[in-house]
Order: C-alpha cells, then structure tokens, then sequence
C-alpha cells in the first residue's frame, strides 16, 4: 500500500495500491467511464461479495446518468488510468449497494438487470417481496455496514467517442427514443421476425421503467409512463404468443391486470395463452371478462371460443387413447 488519504468527504479513506499513469482524467456528463471492482465487508477475512474480474467483465458506468451508486463517481474521479485504489466508505454512502449488486448479478447471470414487468421501483420492489433473492445482499439490506470498494480505472471515453446505448442515456434521450423502439418492434412483428421484436420492445419498456422509478406513483406523470409500459408490454406479450411462450405470456399479462384490472387487451392476451396450455376455465373466464369490458369483442371472442372449443376436443381425445391402452 503506497498512500492512504481522506477524499475530502465524510466516511470515505483511499488507500493506492498501484499507481496509474499520466494525469487524472476529466469525468464530465457524459462519460464513459470503464472499470474493475471488488467489494468486500470490513470483517477480518476481508469476505468478497462482488469482484467483476471473478465474473470476466468490467464495469461501465455513465457520469452523470443517475446511477444508484452515485458515491463510485466520486470515487472514479480521483483515479489515473491503470490505477488501483481502496476505498473504504461508511453505511452512509453504501447504504444502496445491494440493490446495485443484485442488478450486476443479474446481469452477469444473463437476466434482465431490471424486472421491468414489475410496476414499483426498487426499493419497493424489496418490501414488497422481502429479499433481493441472494442471501448476502439481503443481510446487507437490512443491516447496511462499511464496505471497501477496490477500484480500478481502464478507460474514460467523452460523449463523442463512443456510441451511446439506451442504458448510457438521460432520461429526456430515453423517452425520444421509446417510440422508435416501438415502432422498430412493430415493423419486426409484421415482417414475422418476432425474437428481433421482442428485443426492441423490451429495450423501450426498461427505459420506461428507467425514467418511471424517478416519478411519484400514480401521479400524472407517473400514469402516462405506466400506460406506454403497458401498451409495448402488451405487444411484447403478442410476440410471446407467436413464439409459444405461453406461460411468460400469462405473467406479463397477469401483472398489467392486478395493478390496471380494466385493461381488456391484457385479458384476451391472457385468455388466449391460457387456450393454449389447455386452462379451459381460466381462458373462459379471460373472455367473458373482454367481453364485459368492450362488447364489441364478440365476433373475436367467439373465433377465440371456438379454437378452445376445438384444442380441448382435441386434447380429451388425445387422453382417451392414452388411456384406453393402459387397460
């Protein structure tokens, strides 16, 4: 260990453990900045919780773009290139980290950083469910201690050196570009090319997910969000019918009904994935509830009726012969 020092900051000491080369690089709004980083608890065994050279990935962050772990900014701006330093940071700057470090997780695990099918924010998310689905981080969650965060600078990239993801913008850039996701998705569904859709519609809902976490629940600005979700989710959700994910169908849409049970597309969605997996009384129930919300479903509800009407003959065949030769 080369120099230990205080960054000015309450509850934060950086130790060097290698020194970087040249100058400390601007980070100004915008960018992009690359890094390893190993977390660690302040027990005498120094235990790991998170290393990304572990996983083979570094870390990218985008200054400036509301990352929950604000305080790494701060850490990163005092570091050279090829610099490794420690810092060891009090509860009041850790405080969020295992909800960070479930999303690294999930990501390194090839699942969706954000459970963008779930209407409430993160924190709520925690509450509602009461775990973050790793033991450790739930431990961290309900009694927030000292951490160290081993940081190692590789890269910084200005705004115009890089192009930028929908995860590396704002939120004004991710609501411009929610609707040319949306239609991008669209013209992949009509053209059959419904894995490709899907994609660009999940791009479009986590950003709105993304901005939507920083509005009040049911508020105006909030509702607008939650109902450009829920449209997109629904055109997500026909892709999942063309692709025969039944049951991923049945989620999506169920999760719209509980928090908006007046959305009548989500129920025929439903209905219509419940045909398909032979639920004979849930898919019932799924139209009759379409056609209460909108009467004028009836010519399509009955065409629907009448593919159930067909699979379950079919399937009660199916059992019969089944059957019959184990008698």
């Amino acid at each position: 260990m080369q120099d230990t020092m205080l960054l000015g900051l309450e509850g934060i000491k950086k130790t060097i453990l290698h020194g970087g080369t040249g100058g400390i690089p601007k980070l100004t709004t915008g960018s992009k900045v690359t890094f390893h980083f190993r977390t660690q608890l302040c027990d005498d065994e120094r235990t790991v919780i998170d290393d990304s050279k572990v996983v083979g990935t570094p870390m990218e962050i985008v200054i400036g773009n509301m990352f929950k772990m604000d305080i790494w900014e701060t850490l990163l701006s005092s570091l050279r290139i090829g610099e490794v330093a420690e810092f060891w940071c009090d509860t009041i700057h850790t405080g969020v980290y295992p909800l960070v470090s479930k999303s690294m997780r999930r990501i390194a695990e090839g699942k969706d950083p954000v459970d963008w099918h779930i209407h409430t924010c993160g924190m709520a998310n925690m509450f509602a469910y009461h775990s973050l689905g790793y033991d450790d981080l739930d431990e961290l969650m309900k009694e927030p201690k000292p951490l160290y965060f081993v940081l190692e600078l590789l890269r910084v990239q200005q705004p115009s050196e890089y192009n930028r993801e929908t995860w590396a913008m704002n939120d004004e850039e991710r609501l411009k570009v929610v609707p040319v996701l949306h239609g991008q998705g669209n013209k992949l569904y009509k053209q059959g090319q419904y894995e490709e859709a899907t994609q660009k519609y999940k791009e479009a809902i986590i950003c709105i997910k993304n901005v939507q976490t920083k509005e009040k629940s049911w508020e105006v600005p909030w509702m607008k969000l939650e109902k450009m979700g829920n449209t997109i989710t629904l055109n997500y959700c026909q892709c999942l019918l063309r692709m025969e994910e039944y049951y991923e169908a049945i989620e999506h849409t169920t999760d719209i009904i509980n928090q908006h049970p007046g959305v009548m597309k989500a129920f025929f969605l439903r209905g219509k994935a419940h045909a398909e997996v032979w639920n004979e009384a849930e898919a019932r129930q799924d139209f009759s509830r379409v056609l209460d919300l909108d009467p004028r479903m009836k010519k399509a509800v009955k065409r629907e009726l009448g593919v159930l009407n067909m699979r379950m003959e079919e399937k009660n065949q199916e059992d019969k012969n089944k059957y019959r030769g184990m008698f």
